[in-house]
């Protein structure tokens, strides 16, 4: 009789010490994952304007310096061209974006408005989560002008033509790939697929304003 109860107890210590070990192996499960989560979007606003402000800052001066220089060979057209070219893209760069981050800033008051009434939710404490048009706009227009002086400063103290327009197109790869590996490292994404998209892209902005400008300046009834 002393061995079955001995049995019984041993057998019933096993049965309560299970479940604490299934519990711990749950609770490890579900912690685990919450170690490596981090949210990228909270990087998307700004992460967007200054990578695309550069990229277009750059392909928008480049395409225009290799247009020009297609039918002139006189860099000081070409130096004026493209630094019309960057003023005109910042200026334009932010002004869309102040007007762009306005109208989100609009929508989302609006909307803290209407949760404000149905819910009575106090709004002070989302105020500081609302967009910054002012600091978007700037943002905006720096990136772009650090893009579009690139291409300025490759073809500034080159004499020759066809080498400017080669160290012009050169640089601007060069930096299209940079900017291509900075936005898939602080996104998270593809470094190589983000890179080439980048590059591509670039590439056939400025082949099409080359071939295009190229065949309206060989027009005879043209004077450039």
């Amino acid at each position: 009789m002393a061995a079955s109860q001995t049995l019984q107890l041993s057998s019933l210590n096993n049965v309560e010490i299970l479940p604490i070990q299934v519990i711990d192996i749950e609770d490890n499960k579900i912690q685990e994952p919450a170690v490596d989560e981090f949210d990228y979007s909270q990087r998307g606003q700004w992460l967007r304007a200054a990578v695309l402000g550069a990229n277009d800052g750059l392909v928008s001066v480049a395409s225009l310096m290799m247009g020009v220089a297609s039918v002139k060979n006189d860099i000081k057209a070409v130096m004026v061209a493209g630094f019309a070219g960057l003023v005109a893209g910042a200026c334009s760069m932010a002004i869309g974006e102040f007007v762009s981050v306005c109208t989100q800033r609009d929508v989302e008051i609006s909307q803290m408005k209407r949760k404000k009434r149905e819910r009575s939710l106090e709004s002070d404490e989302n105020d500081e989560k609302l967009p910054n048009p002012g600091q978007a706009a700037v943002a905006s227009a720096l990136a772009f002008a650090v893009g579009a002086v690139l291409p300025l400063l490759a073809a500034a103290f080159i004499k020759q033509p066809k080498v400017r327009m080669a160290v012009v197109f050169v640089v601007a790869s060069v930096a299209l790939v940079a900017f291509g590996v900075v936005g898939a490292l602080l996104g998270g994404t593809p470094v190589v697929k983000s890179s080439a998209r980048v590059l591509v892209g670039g590439w056939m902005a400025m082949g099409t304003t080359f071939g295009l400008t190229k065949l309206i300046g060989i027009d005879p009834g043209m004077q450039i």
